[in-house]
């Protein structure tokens, strides 16, 4: 994997940050990709600027470059800026980890119509924005992989989280549609389906419920395994894999990563 080249979304913390210093660890270039402010909707803390100049510094001291960006996916300039400046500075890219998204609780009958609109924007048409710039890149070298960051959410209704599952059930859509279209540009897609992940989104979440992370995980959950939540490392892993050459025949699927919660 030596000289490859990852841009993730939403990278400077959670789940994005742990797939990012797992790429470097085998030998990948790093793009990363943040907001790196405050949202007022859904109002918990994101990444920030501080934590992205971190990232940069521990990828680096594994001996590759990092490259790293503030932006909105819901801008498409900022990301076609920053895959244009990636491309420029490193050379290609060779996978893209569509990972930034948000979440909140709410009734459907009871949101305001710009929370459904942050949610959609944020979690899928983010990531169709962030593809619509890698893919031609992707086509260029003749291959690639995208992983797109679904959820449990993506797979089964949830409560009070009708505009999230929307969001990451449309996620399983972009998969499987573009796993048809890029197949014979050699470019494999994916997705993943974590349960509740130990993130500061875990502790944002619960917060705004006035609960505990444990609370909301037992609320929620209900893994079979014996663990409230996984850790970003097992999300990081599970990308490792599809990424790699071991999984060079899997494209289109949906990889569970629930503890068992699905099983029940």
């Amino acid at each position: 994997m030596a000289g490859l080249v990852a841009f993730i979304t939403g990278a400077a913390h959670g789940q994005g940050r742990a797939t990012a210093l797992a790429l470097a660890g085998e030998g990948y270039h790093i793009a990363a990709f943040d907001i790196a402010r405050p949202l007022s909707y859904p109002g918990y803390t994101l990444g920030s600027e501080d934590e992205l100049a971190s990232l940069k510094q521990q990828v680096e001291q594994r001996g590759v470059r990092c490259e790293i960006f503030t932006g909105d996916v819901r801008v498409d300039t900022d990301l076609s800026n920053a895959v244009a400046a990636t491309v420029a500075a490193l050379g290609r890219i060779d996978v893209l980890f569509n990972n930034a998204g948000i979440c909140a609780y709410g009734a459907a009958h009871e949101l305001p119509e710009a929370e459904w609109d942050a949610m959609i924007d944020i979690n899928l048409k983010g990531a169709w924005l962030a593809a619509r710039h890698v893919i031609p890149v992707m086509i260029a070298q003749k291959s690639g992989n995208i992983v797109n960051n679904s959820s449990i959410a993506g797979l089964r209704g949830m409560n009070r989280l009708s505009h999230y599952a929307a969001s990451k059930w449309g996620l399983v859509g972009l998969t499987k549609s573009w796993a048809i279209e890029l197949a014979p540009h050699n470019i494999r897609v994916n997705s993943i389906h974590p349960t509740g992940v130990n993130t500061p989104m875990n502790d944002g979440l619960a917060e705004l419920e006035g609960k505990t992370a444990i609370e909301i995980a037992e609320a929620s959950a209900g893994n079979l395994l014996p663990v409230p939540w996984i850790e970003a490392e097992d999300v990081a892993y599970a990308v490792l894999y599809l990424v790699s050459d071991k999984a060079r025949f899997i494209t289109g699927t949906q990889l569970v990563i629930d503890a068992g919660l699905l099983t029940r």
